[in-house]
């Protein structure tokens, strides 16, 4: 399900002026949840990677990023992850060779080739796998208005090209609860998003933020594939598909057709049959994101490419200055 145009415009609208009186209750139920005391504590230290949107920001490659650092430091991580999109309640650790993504979810699955991964929908029973199977720090994939567990780092993303839309709470605007509440309980706040997109960010949100705020962008990971030029059918169900179509236009794909799909959508047999014959017809290549890829069933997963993207941080001291706490405290004797 797409989110309506009036969520991102620049000033609330009608629609969100009417809607207010929902998006008021809304906002008051998570207020009474997230007062909640939590009820499991870790042994690890927890790393929250939330957002107060709802849909994508960038939580995915930005956990992986967080792992990638935290490993090379000598820890081990564990994820726990909700497990959307997958029919498994869990808790139960991701297994590559036994799962797929309709067990376990598509994230969960991707981040698996990177860090065990857990997935549970009680996020206390999951975070306490976590610490079962030996984990030194635990790396949360969204979790913001959770209350249930103690965190020890909240870092909040954001997609800098759209910030935090109209401002207002659902079903008023795209925001789970309003951005001062939300900024509020985090300890540093992460924007994605090229230097103009940061720039924009900056000037309509910058005076809201009251903690450390870092910036990173979204780019290619070097395969040894050539793009330029390439004449392209590009799908893509994430959070905004819109994102990784352009990644494919800066890196000089012939994009003949793009395809926008909802957020998880299962790519299914005749969804994929009507995509290779329109690609076929074009004379194109399917190409398709890191995400969809673990979706793809296998008998047309070898004829897709594969534009794996990571995330860089613009200012890689500023990442490692918000992470030092936490990671000393697991190192402390």
């Amino acid at each position: 399900m797409r989110p309506p145009g009036f969520w991102n415009s620049a000033e609330p609208s009608l629609a969100a002026y009417a809607l207010s009186p929902f998006a008021a209750i809304y906002a008051a139920a998570t207020a009474r949840r997230v007062a909640r005391p939590a009820n499991y504590n870790p042994c690890a230290p927890v790393i929250c990677v939330g957002n107060i949107n709802a849909g994508g920001t960038g939580k995915t490659p930005t956990v992986l990023a967080l792992t990638a650092l935290i490993s090379d430091g000598g820890l081990r991580t564990a994820i726990v992850s909700r497990g959307h999109g997958g029919a498994l309640k869990g808790p139960i650790q991701v297994d590559p060779a036994r799962h797929d993504a309709s067990d376990v979810g598509d994230e969960p699955l991707l981040m698996s080739a990177f860090a065990p991964v857990v997935i549970s929908r009680n996020r206390a029973a999951g975070t306490e796998l976590a610490d079962q199977i030996g984990a030194d720090v635990i790396v949360m994939d969204d979790g913001h208005q959770n209350p249930d567990i103690a965190k020890t780092l909240s870092l909040v993303v954001v997609d800098a090209s759209v910030g935090f839309g109209n401002g207002r709470v659902i079903p008023a605007g795209p925001l789970r609860e309003p951005v001062t509440t939300g900024l509020d309980r985090a300890d540093a706040l992460l924007s994605i998003g090229g230097s103009d997109a940061q720039s924009q960010f900056q000037a309509r949100w910058g005076d809201r933020i009251g903690i450390p705020h870092l910036t990173a962008h979204l780019a290619p990971l070097p395969t040894g594939m050539q793009l330029r030029e390439l004449r392209a059918v590009a799908f893509a169900g994430i959070g905004r598909p819109e994102k990784f179509f352009d990644t494919l236009r800066a890196e000089g794909v012939e994009l003949l057709r793009t395809v926008p799909l909802g957020d998880h959508q299962p790519l299914t047999p005749a969804l994929m049959r009507r995509l290779a014959h329109e690609a076929e017809a074009l004379g194109a290549q399917l190409i398709t994101t890191e995400k969809d890829a673990v979706r793809l069933p296998n008998d047309v997963r070898r004829k897709v490419i594969t534009v794996p993207v990571r995330l860089q941080f613009d200012v890689p001291e500023a990442i490692t200055q918000v992470l030092a706490p936490v990671l000393a405290q697991r190192t402390a004797p």
